[in-house]
């Protein structure tokens, strides 16, 4: 969303969202897991809103990206919308869900790494690229074995979420996140 000022609040709302769920994650064991479902789901509304909101904007170009991050809203909205209504129901199916979130989350941002380059440099095109690389290591060891994504998503999951909440705080700063 461009605001008058040309700051990307959406952006380090995401981020700053992110990054207390990560904190989250790691300091309450006996909470983290109810409490991330209803925070993830809130965080997954705002950053579906947030892909879909990029769609709208780079809907004129042609590509794999623009509809991806269609894509990725759309199920970011729809998993949101279910982790904070049922977070009972939601602590069971976060075991699928949350390892398709990060997936469809970092290959939109992996699609968009040539943009990413051309308007925020070298530095911030490859924290992202690493970033995400990892991340979707991360979705698909949390997406084939379910018991792995319980016993750890407070300390893989936690690191991760902070680290993504980074990388928008840093998007929000940046030409780039001016332009969401």
């Amino acid at each position: 969303m461009k605001s008058r000022s040309g700051f990307g609040w959406l952006q380090l709302l995401a981020g700053v969202l992110l990054v207390a769920l990560g904190i989250f994650a790691f300091r309450d064991p006996a909470l983290a897991l109810k409490g991330v479902v209803i925070v993830c789901g809130l965080a997954a509304i705002i950053m579906g809103i947030a892909d879909i909101m990029l769609y709208i904007s780079v809907e004129r170009f042609t590509g794999f990206g623009p509809s991806l991050s269609l894509v990725s809203g759309i199920l970011s909205v729809m998993a949101g919308i279910m982790l904070a209504a049922y977070p009972g129901a939601g602590v069971l199916v976060l075991t699928l869900l949350f390892p398709i979130w990060f997936i469809a989350h970092c290959l939109c941002r992996l699609c968009h790494l040539s943009a990413i380059r051309f308007i925020a440099g070298n530095g911030i095109y490859y924290f992202t690229m690493a970033l995400n690389i990892i991340g979707l290591a991360l979705g698909f060891m949390m997406l084939l074995s379910p018991i792995f994504t319980l016993e750890t998503i407070r300390y893989f999951a936690g690191m991760y979420l902070i680290l993504l909440g980074v990388d928008s705080i840093v998007m929000a700063f940046s030409p780039m996140g001016r332009h969401r």
